[in-house]
């Protein structure tokens, strides 16, 4: 497993090093390529990952959706954890380390968001995010093969998160880890079944999940908070 780390790691350092200097006007050099792996991409949505979210929804009460999302987020709430201590900011650290605890403890391993219910807030940071906040440009964009929009700088981020904070990572048995991830992508392509709709009616479904993905990449950069309102193309929920 190291190997293929090791390797992605790599390749992503890479790409930064010959693309990470594109222009504030063309963030986009890769666009041939990327529109190609995004419509793999959607094919792989289409065929399975919208079907399975779909009959999930359908069979799952409401309820039951919502802790799923309340457990998931609660362990991505680690991830923010690590990169807001990484980021120097000690006030959401402290608050996110109470929100984890309270929830872990109260909330049943998370499945109740008892933090929110009283009023807490959630922030959200990742270690593309750190990198943003030590000065790295996001970069070339780039579409990722089932893990969907990124840049080079996220792309570092995304691996780092996944392999080293997320505690999904340490659980030794393998079918175990990988239900979980399952079940974390299902949940999450579940969540954004209205927002992946809306993309597939725009003019240019490719242009804008890009615009989008970048327009919010660079808000969290700048606060770190969490914006419901804002547009959240599908990512693989392997970070954060």
């Amino acid at each position: 497993m190291t190997k293929y780390i090791s390797k992605f790691l790599v390749a992503i350092l890479v790409t930064f090093v010959m693309f990470g200097c594109a222009s504030q006007q063309n963030k986009d050099p890769l666009e041939g390529l990327n529109r190609t792996v995004y419509k793999f991409n959607d094919v792989v949505d289409k065929v399975a990952l919208k079907p399975v979210a779909q009959g999930y929804q359908a069979i799952t009460p409401t309820p039951v959706q919502t802790g799923v999302s309340n457990f998931f987020k609660n362990i991505f709430d680690v991830v923010t954890l690590v990169n807001e201590l990484f980021q120097f900011k000690f006030k959401q650290a402290a608050n996110t380390t109470g929100r984890v605890a309270l929830n872990t403890t109260v909330g049943v391993l998370g499945l109740f968001d008892v933090h929110s219910k009283i009023g807490g807030a959630r922030t959200k940071e990742d270690f593309g995010q750190t990198l943003g906040y030590y000065g790295f440009d996001s970069g070339a964009y780039l579409v990722l093969p089932f893990f969907g929009p990124s840049s080079t700088r996220d792309g570092i981020g995304l691996a780092t998160d996944a392999f080293f904070f997320n505690p999904i990572g340490y659980i030794n048995d393998d079918p175990a880890r990988w239900a979980l991830i399952g079940a974390a992508i299902i949940d999450k392509r579940a969540q954004l079944m209205d927002d992946i709709d809306i993309r597939d009616k725009s003019f240019d479904p490719y242009a804008y999940m890009r615009d989008s993905y970048m327009q919010n990449r660079e808000n969290l950069v700048k606060d770190g908070v969490e914006d419901p309102s804002g547009v959240k193309p599908y990512t693989m929920p392997l970070g954060n």
